[in-house]
């Protein structure tokens, strides 16, 4: 066929696909230039915002690195990260919700077990924190051994694999005991901006948008039978829950930190006194032999 024009171009391209064998990277080919192609044509691209648009995906690439996933900041802000979230991940009732994983999940992370500290090591401090809670099913039964991949920013608002030559800080694989319980000690995330010095920072000012996320901790809980979850916990009273830049929030996911004076509890838990407290229970669905969302592996390791 040739004379291609905008009337037929799109069928002959999906024409060329006929011979492809695997059936769902057919139908995602078929359905990806149906929609690139409709959206060109609705915009009625020109040929300058098109270069722009090859010159800003460029960009995002060469900004990507063993530290820093470009791609999935571009996938986090536009919304798209959340949606296949949504799509992949419906929560049975009464489990722990799933949100994004963010561009700065790194395996390696050193292990600890019930009331390990964190902090050790951290260049900055904080608001001193212990954080205790359960891993159970969804049917409140304690999962012994549960593992928790715990990881969060410093005050700055910088994640250790941002930074060169930088030891893991405020990051760890915690195990929870023989009950499910858990704890360990860390500072209290503050909110903080996205990095915006490459393209999507560019992409973020065009927008007029702010680069804000609403304080949090990352976690990833896992343990054998149940599906891992991939989430996070905020902070309530946040000025940013309301407007987060990766669109992550959702209200089961707010925590309330608790300000602790009492020194007695402080030199039992190790802490000084006073600080503050988080207890958080995590709700693991059981592994049907489904998977809702695709375990992390180490090829997802950004560092």
């Amino acid at each position: 066929m040739r004379q291609f024009n905008e009337d037929n171009l799109t069928d002959a391209v999906i024409a060329r696909l006929k011979d492809v064998e695997n059936p769902r990277f057919k139908q995602l080919m078929t359905s990806l230039v149906k929609h690139v192609h409709a959206f060109a044509r609705e915009v009625e691209l020109t040929e300058e915002e098109w270069f722009e648009g090859i010159k800003f995906l460029t960009a995002t690439g060469k900004m990507c690195d063993d530290k820093r996933q470009e791609f999935i900041l571009l996938s986090d802000v536009l919304g798209l990260s959340m949606m296949v979230v949504a799509l992949n991940h419906k929560t049975q009732p009464g489990a722990t919700e799933a949100t994004v994983l963010g561009p700065f999940f790194a395996h390696g992370a050193p292990e600890f077990e019930y009331g390990a500290d964190l902090r050790e090591g951290a260049t900055l401090k904080g608001e001193d924190t212990y954080v205790t809670g359960r891993v159970l099913s969804v049917d409140g039964k304690p999962i012994p051994n549960a593992a928790l991949d715990i990881w969060q920013a410093k005050a700055d608002g910088v994640y250790d694999v941002q930074e060169a030559n930088a030891e893991f800080e405020l990051r760890g694989r915690v195990k929870a005991n023989a009950r499910g319980e858990f704890a360990f000690k860390t500072y209290k995330p503050e909110f903080y901006g996205v990095p915006t010095d490459g393209p999507v920072g560019d992409l973020l000012r065009a927008m007029n948008r702010h680069p804000m996320r609403p304080a949090h901790m990352h976690a990833i809980v896992s343990a054998p039978g149940y599906q891992q979850v991939i989430t996070h916990v905020f902070v309530e009273g946040d000025p940013y829950l309301d407007s987060d830049a990766v669109f992550a929030v959702k209200d089961s996911l707010i925590g309330h930190y608790v300000r602790v004076d009492a020194p007695e509890e402080a030199r039992r838990l190790g802490m000084p006194n006073p600080f503050l407290k988080l207890e958080w229970d995590f709700r693991l669905a059981a592994d049907t032999g489904v998977k809702a969302r695709k375990t992390i592996a180490p090829s997802d390791a950004v560092a």
